[in-house]
C-alpha cells in the first residue's frame, strides 16, 4: 500500500504551485500534478503495466502538459483572460488557512481522478483479475476526450483572432457551448472506466467515484460560470440568446441549456 503514500506525495509536491497565486490550484498546478501522477504510476507499477493502462498514463501526462501550457500561453497573451484571472476577487490575500484547505483538496482531488488506473495496476500486480478490454475502452475514451478538448480550444482561439468581440458559436461550439469541458469529462470518464475492469474493492470505489464524481461537480461549476459570463456580455444580443435556446450547455444531445440559477454548483 506504499504506493499510495507516493501518489499523494507527487500531488501535494506538483499541485504547492498554487502557493505561488492560489488560482494555479486550479489552473497550471491542476495540469503538473495530472502528469506528474501519470508519470509517477507507471515508474511504481512499471512491471505490471498493460499496453492500454501504459497508452492511459501517456494519455494523462499529455492531457495535463497540454493544458499547464496553454493556460501558461494564455495567460501571458490574453488581455480579457488576464482580467479574470486577475480580478479583485482572485487576487485579494487569503487566509492561511484557506490556502492549506484549497492545496489538500486539490491534491486529493487529483489523486481520485487517477485513481482507477492505479488501482488497475495495483490489484493486476497483486494477481487479482483484470479486464483488458475495458481498459481498451476507458484508453479511447480518454484520448477521445483529449482530442476534443484541443481542438475546442484551437477554435475558440481562431475565433476569437477573427472577431474578439462575439461569442463562439462555430466548430465544435456548434454542437455544445463548452465543448472543452465535455473534452474533459470524457478524459476522466474513459479513466474511470478501467475500474470497472480492475476487480476493486469497496475502498478502491469509493475513492474512484469521489474523484470521478468531484471533477464532473467542477466542469458544471466552471460551465455555470461561464454562462454567467457570457450573459453579462452578450445577453442583450439576439443572435447569442438564439444560439443559448438551441445549443446544450455541456453534454451534447442533452437538453440542459442553463444550470446559472443553480447557487450549488458555486465552487
Amino acid at each position: 500500500m506504499s504506493y499510495i503514500w507516493i501518489i499523494l506525495a507527487v500531488s501535494f509536491a506538483v499541485s504547492a504551485i498554487g502557493w505561488i497565486y492560489f488560482i494555479y490550484f486550479f489552473s497550471i498546478g491542476y495540469g503538473l500534478a495530472i502528469s506528474a501522477l501519470a508519470i509517477a504510476t507507471t515508474i511504481i507499477f512499471k512491471d505490471s503495466l498493460t499496453i492500454p493502462s501504459l497508452l492511459l498514463c501517456g494519455i494523462l501526462f499529455i492531457y495535463g502538459i497540454r493544458l499547464a501550457g496553454y493556460l501558461l500561453i494564455r495567460e501571458k497573451k490574453s488581455e480579457s483572460y488576464k482580467k479574470i484571472l486577475y480580478q479583485p476577487a482572485n487576487t485579494t490575500k487569503k487566509p492561511l488557512f484557506v490556502m492549506f484547505m484549497i492545496w489538500i483538496s486539490c491534491a486529493l482531488l487529483y489523486v481520485g481522478q487517477v485513481s482507477p488506473v492505479t488501482f488497475y495496476l495495483y490489484n493486476a500486480e497483486s494477481g487479482i483479475a483484470v479486464n483488458e478490454v475495458l481498459a481498451w475502452i476507458g484508453f479511447a475514451t480518454a484520448t477521445l476526450g483529449v482530442l476534443i478538448e484541443s481542438v475546442a480550444d484551437a477554435q475558440k482561439n481562431r475565433a476569437k483572432r477573427l472577431n474578439a468581440n462575439r461569442f463562439v458559436d462555430t466548430g465544435l461550439y456548434k454542437i455544445v457551448r463548452c465543448p472543452n469541458y465535455f473534452g474533459e469529462i470524457l478524459v476522466w470518464t474513459g479513466c474511470f472506466i478501467f475500474c470497472f475492469g480492475a476487480s476493486c474493492s469497496a475502498w478502491q470505489w469509493i475513492i474512484a467515484i469521489l474523484g470521478y464524481a468531484g471533477i464532473v461537480y467542477v466542469m458544471f461549476s466552471g460551465a455555470r460560470r461561464i454562462e454567467i459570463r457570457q450573459n453579462e456580455t452578450y445577453g442583450n444580443n439576439p443572435e447569442f440568446k438564439a444560439y443559448i435556446k438551441r445549443t446544450p450547455l455541456l453534454i451534447p444531445l442533452i437538453p440542459i441549456y442553463s444550470v446559472a440559477k443553480h447557487s450549488w454548483l458555486k465552487a
